[in-house]
């Protein structure tokens, strides 16, 4: 019925149930419309209209049912050798756009990979006088739309346009009325044959328990007259765990599903086709289009989605003429989809009997030898197996895991990258150990204004002879700041034997001990040492009057310890009172230098006391200062008035 109106260029919606010849009904028209050399040879021809691009496109959904209708059209257009090419995704790019170079007469693609070589300006499709959509409806379900939209907007205006499918939505009458010029619905149903399913396929319904299952198809597959099988499962890894159970109970099983290698599901095809094994476990994948010869029983081994989907599973059997069996195992959970698959096909099993692997009303009905188990006889197992068909290696661009992506249908997967490529070892990441943003092995630099450059020397010295590694230093403060203390008024006799008892180390400098690593000091603390000269010209106008009166030592093991001790807030007062005497009765009389003692651990006694001796140094030199108390300052007064009366240079009084 199609041959005659698709010869004539009409666009054509072909609609016929599975099995009855729809590939060679829009395959001969597309292969009489190819301009080949040997229409030229005849005379059918002219020269100028032998072309190296493709003249017609056929779209199908799935990579299996791609390879299926190149295999067909390859061997009906034998005789006038038209070049056909397949072009789907899993593959490697390179062979297909090698073949492309050379010259093609028709395409059979899957849209991913058509939609990718298009858009690398690798195909050409301005030449396209015929476009095919396979199982145009199974467009639709797996959202190819999109898709093939792009693809027949780079087509040329004037086309053929053929639609062709099992079963016809409306959705697709839509796509046909936008892209298609006044097409013809044709509708190729046998006389005989009423319903929407094919007459000689007999149909079984059970209610199975998912853990009985497995035990099920076991003893199924022993049935009588059983050929070639082909069980469908909803989900990949459904049907991955099936076939593997099957292969451990003596059966030779493959497997079809997504989650597969471009190579590895062709083998299984291919292993099936030559017998080599004789259960196929698949989804959906395998569902439309598949045509292999032999198949006698289907087995739905979960309920499918939809009535469409049932369709086309059982379909894979009982083609062309032949008889076939289809079993459909419904679990509990999928009895109100199976109901309305069942209302919608306008079957009569609308509550399908309780069944298990013992109930008798199996082994009746679809001729189970009594005493069957659900392990194969070795006597029986004749079959090669899926391991003696050769794996082919595609160049297949994606990967997941060990196993290729499988994408939904005919979805391109060559931009993903294969797991099983080599990769160097990684080093493990080095860790440097910093403190405030700064290697631990670098000396850190005094801070500025903290020391003088004698005392940085010393103690970078005495740093790179310890340790490398420098102290954590602590903020040493009272309360949050520094508080200075009141200083109090003492008898000159404690004074000057404070002062003797301190200075009593600097007497000697060569018994001087090198100085240690300086401690940070908080703000006031600071202070003191950044005015260091002008401590020392006072600590110098003490030492001169006291040298003079101190008796001299002889030698020099009975002097004091050199370690300095650790002053008391009295022994302080009486230095700050004994240094106010001593500016009193030298004045700005300069003494010769003398060494400096090694800087001293303060505590934050002797950090008071040291702000209380630059106070007073501060105020020889007429600088003002913070205010003090009222015995302080008498004493201050009293300081004051006897260095102006040696001295002319008048000073400023203290507050």
């Amino acid at each position: 019925m199609t041959l005659p109106v698709a010869l004539s260029g009409t666009d054509v919606i072909g609609q016929a149930k599975t099995g009855t010849g729809k590939t060679l009904g829009f395959g001969l028209p597309l292969l009489e419309r190819v301009t080949v050399p040997a229409d030229v040879e005849a005379g059918r021809a002219q020269p100028e209209s032998l072309t190296d691009a493709p003249q017609a496109l056929v779209v199908v959904p799935t990579r299996e049912l791609c390879t299926q209708v190149t295999n067909d059209l390859l061997t009906a257009g034998k005789v006038r050798n038209v070049r056909v090419l397949a072009i789907y995704g899993g593959r490697a790019y390179e062979p297909q756009v090698e073949a492309l170079k050379k010259g093609v007469d028709v395409i059979v693609g899957t849209p991913g990979r058509l939609l990718d070589l298009a858009g690398q300006k690798k195909l050409n499709l301005k030449h396209i006088k015929a476009l095919v959509l396979d199982e145009a409806d199974e467009m639709l379900d797996l959202g190819f739309l999109p898709d093939v939209e792009k693809i027949i907007d780079m087509l040329p205006v004037r086309r053929q346009t053929m639609l062709f499918s099992a079963t016809m939505p409306g959705a697709v009458i839509g796509l046909a009325r936008r892209y298609m010029s006044q097409p013809t619905h044709i509708r190729a149903t046998a006389p005989d044959d009423e319903g929407a399913t094919v007459a000689n396929i007999a149909q079984h319904v059970y209610r199975a328990h998912s853990m009985d299952k497995p035990e099920m198809v076991a003893r199924i597959l022993q049935a009588e007259g059983r050929g070639l099988a082909m069980i469908f499962c909803r989900t990949k890894r459904t049907a991955a765990d099936i076939a593997e159970q099957l292969q451990r109970r003596g059966f030779a099983s493959g497997a079809v599903h997504g989650d597969l290698g471009q190579g590895a599901r062709e083998q299984a095809l291919r292993a099936f086709r030559n017998g080599k094994v004789d259960v196929l476990v698949c989804t959906d994948v395998a569902a439309r289009g598949i045509d292999v010869e032999g198949v006698t029983h289907v087995i739905n081994y979960q309920s499918p989605e939809d009535e469409k989907t049932y369709l086309h599973r059982i379909g894979r059997t009982g083609r062309a003429g032949a008889s076939g069996t289809a079993i459909t195992l419904v679990d509990w959970d999928d009895i109100p989809r199976w109901q309305l698959i069942n209302k919608a096909l306008e079957l009569d099993f609308n509550d399908p009997p309780e069944t298990y692997s013992t109930s008798p009303h199996l082994f009746e009905e679809l001729k189970i030898p009594a005493g069957t188990k659900g392990v194969l006889p070795r006597s029986e197992r004749t079959r090669a197996g899926l391991a003696a068909e050769e794996l082919e290696d595609l160049g297949e661009t994606g990967g997941r895991g060990a196993r290729g992506r499988g994408g939904r249908g005919g979805r391109d997967e060559s931009r993903s990258t294969s797991s099983e490529r080599e990769r160097p070892a990684r080093t493990p990441r080095r860790r440097r150990r910093t403190r405030n943003g700064a290697p631990l092995d670098a000396t850190p630099a005094p801070a500025a204004g903290s020391a003088t450059p004698d005392e940085s020397a010393q103690a970078a010295t005495a740093e790179s002879v310890t340790a490398p590694r420098t102290p954590r230093r602590r903020r040493r403060t009272r309360g949050g700041a520094s508080t200075e203390p009141t200083p109090t008024v003492v008898p000159a006799e404690a004074a000057e034997a404070a002062v003797t008892t301190a200075e009593g180390p600097s007497l000697d400098p060569a018994e001087e001990t090198p100085a240690k690593p300086r401690r940070r000091r908080t703000r006031k603390s600071a202070e003191p040492r950044a005015t260091s000269q002008e401590a020392a010209q006072a600590t110098e106008a003490v030492q001169a009057p006291e040298t003079a009166t101190a008796p001299q030592l002889a030698d020099p093991e009975e002097l004091p310890a050199t370690e300095p001790r650790r002053r008391t807030r009295k022994a302080a007062v009486a230095a700050e009172t004994a240094v106010d005497t001593a500016e009193g009765t030298q004045g700005a009389q300069s003494a010769p230098e003398t060494t400096e003692p090694k800087p001293r651990r303060r505590t934050r006694k002797s950090a008071a006391a040291a702000e209380t001796a630059v106070d007073t140094a501060e105020a020889a030199d007429a600088t003002p200062k913070a205010r003090r108390t009222r015995k302080a300052t008498t004493a201050a007064e009293a300081a004051v008035d006897t260095t102006e009366a040696t001295d002319a240079t008048p000073k400023a009084r203290r507050t």
